[in-house]
């Protein structure tokens, strides 16, 4: 498989080669693809958890989120936190 950079990409791996940072222009496409197939990874991962949530409302788990809750939720743990540092103060 051939790929063909831009121009920009070629001054890019160039300079790269050129100023010791590669060893080769083939490490910048090593590089690249290392780092396309952690991204993919990474979206395939959040993928699987949106697929999982959304199992779990179709069978009565889990709950739905509203601005409401949100901002119950954060109420919530401001008054957690502020309890536990009126805690650690006493101690």
């Amino acid at each position: 498989m051939e790929v063909e950079l831009t121009r920009d990409q070629q001054a890019l791996v160039r300079r790269a080669v050129d100023t010791g940072r590669l060893g080769r222009p083939e490490e910048a496409a090593r590089e690249a693809f290392s780092l396309w197939e952690a991204r993919e990874r990474r979206r395939e991962e959040i993928l699987a958890s949106v697929d999982m949530a959304e199992a779990s409302l179709v069978c009565g788990e889990g709950r739905i989120i509203t601005e409401e809750s949100m901002q119950q939720l954060a109420h919530d743990v401001g008054r957690r936190g502020r309890a536990r540092l009126a805690a650690e103060q006493k101690k």
